[in-house]
């Protein structure tokens, strides 16, 4: 892994994080009064494993879920070459 340190006024080394962290408010921690850390941690893990990878289509996955995508894969991988 390599730090990449952008010009200012170049968003664009953090735009996938900051694309997720939008989605991530915007669909799920802005129902809650989140009370402390742990809180805010348990929130996020389960909107991550139990919608987010699990249900929620994604483009860049062919519109499917991260889970469905790889399961696809595997069985795609695992048949023998043509």
């Amino acid at each position: 892994m390599q730090r990449s340190y952008s010009h200012k006024g170049y968003p664009y080394d953090n735009v996938c994080i900051e694309s997720f962290h939008s989605l991530i408010k915007r669909e799920w921690l802005n129902r809650f009064n989140i009370n402390n850390y742990r809180h805010a941690y348990n929130l996020i893990f389960e909107y991550i494993e139990t919608f987010y990878n699990t249900v929620r289509i994604h483009s860049h996955c062919d519109y499917m879920s991260p889970d469905e995508f790889e399961k696809l894969y595997e069985r795609v991988k695992s048949l023998p070459a043509a």
